[in-house]
């Protein structure tokens, strides 16, 4: 593996720390219940935004 592909791997393992953090915090302080529709929320958003991504390339492709 090439210096930059390490490089660009350790941010990205950096990061899902960081959101692995952030979601225990927000497991501290709410129960399941409440979490659920927080993590269902967010799923949702993922679901939107790869859709959105989708389409936006069929349309730029398109004009090409």
């Amino acid at each position: 593996m090439n210096k930059e592909k390490k490089k660009n791997l350790q941010k990205v393992e950096q990061f899902e720390k960081t959101l692995f953090k952030a979601a225990d915090k927000l497991r501290k302080n709410m129960s399941a219940a409440n979490y659920k529709d927080v993590v269902l929320g967010l799923i949702f958003l993922k679901y939107i935004s790869d859709s959105f991504e989708e389409v936006y390339r069929k349309i730029i492709n398109k004009e090409n």
